[in-house]
């Protein structure tokens, strides 16, 4: 900021003011470059707002430095190169803002990716659909992690994991040891090892599922209010995946003030219209 200063016009005290010659300013020696520069800047700032890395109510002391979108924009066109579209980066930057750091890496990554195209056998469309599923797919490790979970799911039979599914993407994300924690509680309310892990096999997305919020009410309702015996569990393990509350129940007592018993496939696989249109209310 220039400040004027007013001096006076004389005084008894000392000589007159040489008058101001206006300063000029040193041109500088590039001045092309800068405006070059300058403006390669700002269309990087709109770029990155445009696709969504950088947010629209973003305030101007926010924005990455220019070394910072160097860095950014490197990393968005190694993704471009694994087949990931402009579209895809404001979900990967918000459930990773990692990727926005200068101190990521790309080769912490590359693993990742490897691992995806000779382990699981992923094309890298399938790749990409599976990483924009579950992005923190991108930090976990291989050797200690990503491995040992797709081989543990394998041995349960549990195929086609590259398809890029949400549970597909998610499954992958969970380490074995929770995995095995579902597994005992199986074997724990008596399934056989071959019977669990049928169960787990038909219905992977069981390792998702909380015990004491998920599966034991199920079980404890199924035996105690429903008076079922756990081998239907063995033909139709998909009674985990259903709302208690809002399936399970409602249908149960629905067809016990009828005093009707009919399979569970056929109690929940069926619409509403289709169930209470046959056990009429």
């Amino acid at each position: 900021m220039l400040y004027s200063l007013s001096l006076p016009s004389s005084s008894p005290s000392y000589p007159p003011a040489k008058p101001l010659k206006p300063r000029q300013l040193s041109p500088s020696p590039h001045p092309s470059h800068y405006i070059k520069f300058r403006t390669a800047h700002h269309e990087n700032l709109r770029y990155l707002k445009a696709i969504g890395v950088i947010g629209p109510n973003s305030k101007s002391r926010q924005f990455p430095t220019p070394d910072a979108i160097s860095h950014i924009l490197a990393t968005l066109k190694f993704f471009e190169s694994k087949g990931f579209l402009e579209t895809d980066f404001a979900r990967l930057t918000f459930l990773c803002p990692e990727l926005l750091s200068l101190n990521f890496d790309i080769t912490d990554i590359e693993p990742v990716f490897q691992f995806l195209t000779d382990d699981l056998h992923a094309s890298d469309q399938e790749s990409r659909g599976l990483v924009i599923k579950c992005p923190r797919l991108l930090f976990s490790d291989v050797e200690y992690f990503l491995r040992p979970t797709l081989n543990y799911l394998r041995q349960l039979g549990v195929n086609k994991l590259n398809v890029p599914s949400n549970l597909n993407a998610h499954l992958l994300n969970i380490r074995v040891e929770q995995m095995q924690v579902r597994f005992e509680f199986l074997r724990s309310i008596g399934f056989s090892h071959d019977e669990a892990a049928n169960i787990c096999g038909r219905l992977p997305a069981i390792f998702g599922y909380s015990i004491e919020n998920n599966l034991r009410p199920k079980v404890e309702y199924l035996v105690d209010e429903m008076k079922r015996s756990l081998d239907e569990l063995k033909e139709f393990p998909q009674y985990f995946a259903f709302s208690l509350e809002k399936k399970i129940m409602p249908r149960h007592l629905h067809l016990k003030r009828r005093n009707v018993k009919i399979k569970l496939n056929r109690m929940l696989l069926w619409s509403d219209g289709r169930f209470y249109g046959k056990w009429k209310r």
